[in-house]
């Protein structure tokens, strides 16, 4: 098993390559354009192929970095079902499983930050991009974006997961790297002990 964490300093954004030594090939979830240099030195120190870009979001700037790291490095760019804003060579709706080797990367619809967002699980690792972040969520200011949604993306498929589950998140501007589905249940402020006519009231506000 490969794991490996890069975060972009000024944007506080996160990069992720998961990768398979036996076979050996790997993916990469959410890559940031002003991380590229590192993942494809770290790709290659590795011995890994790039097999997989797997994107969270539906965002404009996501899906430049994803072709841009495609036309680099090869690999087929992933998003979620519905998207009609990214090159992307595959799209994937909720329960869905993606394969590199011999790992598996599971799909989690999670509408609402973006209408095609999704989360992917992998062992015992949420990459869960901007719908869950580390005492925060992302931000549902657009038009095209449901709070209520996201609500119900993290309350009914997020927070049902095992509590052990490592939460990885998209960003995190304080440079937390990881943490957990029980922690976030216990101390996320945008969801705990809240409803969702609350957190709707919140992100409106």
């Amino acid at each position: 098993m490969v794991f490996r964490q890069i975060r972009n300093a000024p944007t506080g954004a996160y990069s992720y390559i998961l990768g398979d030594r036996n076979n050996p090939v790997c993916i990469v979830v959410d890559p940031v354009a002003e991380s590229q240099d590192v993942l494809l030195a770290l790709i290659g120190d590795l011995g890994l192929d790039l097999h997989l870009i797997l994107l969270t979001r539906a965002h404009s700037t996501a899906g430049q970095s994803a072709v841009s790291l495609r036309n680099r490095a090869g690999g087929i760019i992933v998003a979620g079902s519905g998207c009609k804003h990214l090159e992307a060579d595959l799209q994937v709706a909720h329960g869905a499983h993606l394969t590199f080797g011999d790992e598996v990367v599971h799909v989690i619809g999670t509408p609402g930050n973006t209408r095609s967002s999704v989360c992917y699980r992998w062992r015992d690792r949420l990459f869960s991009g901007d719908t869950l972040l580390i005492g925060n969520c992302g931000n549902t200011n657009m038009p095209c974006e449901d709070p209520g949604s996201l609500f119900d993306s993290v309350t009914t498929r997020l927070f049902t997961m095992p509590p052990e589950t490592l939460v990885y998140p998209g960003l995190d501007v304080n440079g937390r790297t990881v943490s957990t589905i029980a922690e976030e249940k216990v101390s996320n402020p945008c969801f705990s002990n809240r409803s969702r006519d609350s957190f709707v009231a919140l992100m409106s506000s």
